[in-house]
């Protein structure tokens, strides 16, 4: 179901700081983080419907990767209302801000909404980030600050959520604080990322599914877990991708921003057909 931490504007060094965990069932098929060769897109890739969750623009022309700081990411919306067999793909909504030449907020604000089923999704450049979903939250600006978005409304507060939050708050934004250097602070943000403690039953939110369903999605990540398969010992669904986005300040030009996403894949078996 997925989860996203944005540390947006905290640093001098990385404007930008996002983390995220995407989940998904093992069987969609899925290209790693890669350059596009027919969009200007740097990003893994739902090979079932063409677009993405999680991706930065980027052009390599010449050996050269042209940027210009647009940054983009989708969650879906757990209400218990499935998704039509009409409406449009949620991945696009990423692809097309990516390649659009709008403003953060002026891309949420032209979306179609009714043409998806539930989102929440977060548009950025190097300038401004702004999150929308089709489930009556406006398009709204992000404040300076540590915004962690999981499934429900923006300011929703979940197990899931708080806890990121707040091992974020203790055990990553302090050293990224320290040194801003990548290899200073992954290892505790992917370990954090990591983290599959589920929510006792009394904290679970209400979104339509079963209590058993709730708790094992309860965790900021999700161990494999049989869904909609008779065999329990053969995993269907998980957290598949992990990813960390950053832009940071080019030391020998200021004024420009270089982006950069990092993923690793979780590695399940695939049941054969």
């Amino acid at each position: 179901m997925c989860i996203v931490a944005i540390a947006w504007q905290l640093f001098d060094e990385l404007p930008l700081v996002l983390l995220s965990n995407r989940d998904e069932f093992f069987q969609r098929p899925t290209e790693p983080l890669h350059q596009w060769s027919d969009q200007p897109i740097y990003a893994g890739r739902d090979r079932q419907s063409g677009g993405t969750w999680l991706g930065i623009h980027q052009e390599q022309r010449l050996n050269i990767d042209e940027q210009n700081g647009r940054w983009a990411a989708v969650l879906n919306f757990r209400d218990g209302v499935q998704a039509g067999s009409d409406e449009r793909s949620r991945g696009e909504l990423v692809t097309h801000f990516l390649t659009s030449e709008l403003s953060p907020m002026a891309f949420a604000r032209q979306i179609d909404l009714q043409a998806y089923a539930g989102f929440n999704l977060i548009v950025g450049d190097a300038t401004q980030a702004v999150i929308v979903n089709n489930r009556g939250h406006a398009p709204m600006p992000l404040y300076a600050g540590l915004h962690v978005i999981s499934n429900g409304q923006p300011e929703d507060s979940w197990f899931k959520t708080d806890k990121l939050r707040g091992r974020l708050r203790q055990e990553v934004l302090p050293l990224i604080a320290e040194n801003s250097s990548f290899e200073y602070w992954q290892h505790a943000a992917f370990a954090v990322l990591s983290d599959n403690t589920q929510a006792p039953v009394d904290k679970l939110p209400d979104t339509g599914m079963s209590t058993e369903i709730e708790q094992t999605l309860s965790s900021i990540y999700i161990e494999p877990v049989a869904f909609g398969h008779s065999d329990n010992s053969v995993p269907t669904y998980g957290t598949r991708t992990q990813s960390i986005l950053t832009l940071r300040k080019n030391e020998s030009q200021p004024l420009e921003l270089i982006t950069q996403i990092i993923s690793r894949e979780s590695l399940h078996s695939v049941p054969s057909k």
